[in-house]
């Protein structure tokens, strides 16, 4: 074809020549033979992606500069009150002298169970299959339904966790729980950046920045 290439198409790296659009299978179809519906939409969908593209990278500026001022308030408050640290890593809500308005930045950790859980889970079924019969059978059952996993295959690693708050003497289902706690890894964190507004009963309501809530 010896149209100059004037747009790139779906397939990266790809020209499409001018007067032709690509279609879904990468191939080049004339424009004239692409009906006016799609082209519409094609233009409607395109206009609508990039005005949401402008809209992300603005709220990707504002969460960026929002936390950036709040870690700098915070500083200036470990300054006056001598307060050495690298950065606060909890939560923090900040309201307006008015109490109308406030923000939240909320910090979490994403929490995995590293190899540890395979000693742990051999061990508690030890104890499950030694321990007599009809004797602790409502735990036996609870132990069970912990460990088992989802549709995906993943177990809920809360309640794994939540197997620690059991107090038994066997010196093996100790063990477990000191594996289990073992087994325990950070993996990630997230910092999540929230703004209220006081409503007329008192209550903070969400000022949304998802656009499903709005």
């Amino acid at each position: 074809m010896s149209e100059e290439a004037t747009a790139y198409g779906a397939t990266p790296g790809v020209a499409v020549p001018e007067g032709y659009m690509e279609d879904a299978k990468g191939r080049m179809v004339p424009v004239g033979m692409v009906k006016d519906e799609h082209r519409l939409a094609d233009e409607l969908v395109k206009g609508v992606l990039g005005r949401a593209k402008a809209l992300r990278a603005d709220m990707e500026e504002f969460r960026g500069e929002t936390l950036a001022d709040i870690e700098t308030y915070l500083e200036l408050l470990d300054e006056k009150y001598g307060v050495k640290r690298g950065g606060r890593k909890g939560n923090v809500k900040l309201y307006t002298f008015d109490g109308r308005y406030r923000v939240d930045r909320q910090r979490s950790e994403h929490i995995a169970l590293g190899e540890e859980l395979e000693a742990a889970r051999a061990l508690i079924d030890e104890c499950l299959a030694e321990w007599a019969e009809g004797s602790r059978d409502e735990l036996k059952l609870l132990i069970q339904d912990t460990f088992r996993t989802d549709s995906q295959g993943k177990l809920d690693t809360g309640r794994i966790l939540a197997l620690r708050r059991i107090k038994i003497e066997d010196p093996r289902w100790q063990q477990a729980m000191q594996a289990i706690g073992d087994a325990l890894r950070v993996v990630g964190a997230k910092t999540l950046l929230r703004v209220y507004e006081r409503t007329a009963d008192g209550a903070y309501k969400p000022i949304a920045l998802d656009m499903s809530a709005l």
